[in-house]
Formats: structure tokens, sequence, C-alpha cells
């Protein structure tokens, strides 16, 4: 599989919460690695491909948490209570992912 990334990813490991607007299905997880257009996370639940996302990151640089949108562009799993999934962001948002860096 072609690896189509422009921006760096950097492994980080913080801890996040998303909900699926459209079904109003909430969740949590923990990061693996971010970079400025998309996120690797793990979760335990399970997430389709294409579902939208709101996240928000909790960064430990004492702000508040860092939101972003995306879409889920794939999910494996990796037992039967645990996912790792990637998800694809709606927008590069370069001063958000500065902030979320300089706490890696």
């Amino acid at each position: 599989m072609d690896d189509r990334r422009i921006f760096e990813r950097f492994q980080a490991r913080f801890p996040l919460r998303f909900i699926d607007p459209r079904a109003s299905v909430e969740g949590s997880g923990e990061t693996r690695d971010i970079s400025a257009k998309g996120i690797g996370f793990m979760a335990k639940e399970e997430l389709r491909l294409r579902t939208p996302l709101e996240i928000w990151l909790d960064v430990p640089d004492k702000g508040e948490p860092f939101y972003t949108r995306g879409e889920v562009a794939w999910s494996r799993m990796v037992n039967p209570s645990e996912y790792n999934i990637g998800v694809s962001l709606e927008r590069a948002d370069f001063m958000g992912m500065s902030r979320v860096l300089r706490a890696v």
C-alpha cells in the first residue's frame, strides 16, 4: 500500500474524546500518532469507514482541549475490545497543531 501522506507523522500519546455528530455516538481513546492532516488513535469502539468525527485532544499544556474535525480513513481491530483508527482531518490547523507538537 502506498503512503500518500504529505505531512510528517509524530508519535504522540494524548487522551482524546470524540463524537459522531450524525449518530450521537461518543467515545474516548488515546492518540498514537498525529500530523497536520491526520490522527491515529486507539479506541474501544468500532468506527466505520467515512464516519465523521468531532475530536477533542487533551493536550497537557494547561490549555483548553484542541478541537478538530475529520473522517475515519481506516479502522483495524487489534483485539475484540480495541481498535486502531486513522482519521483524515478536514483541514490542516497549523496553529493548533503547533500547540500539540510542543507538548510531544
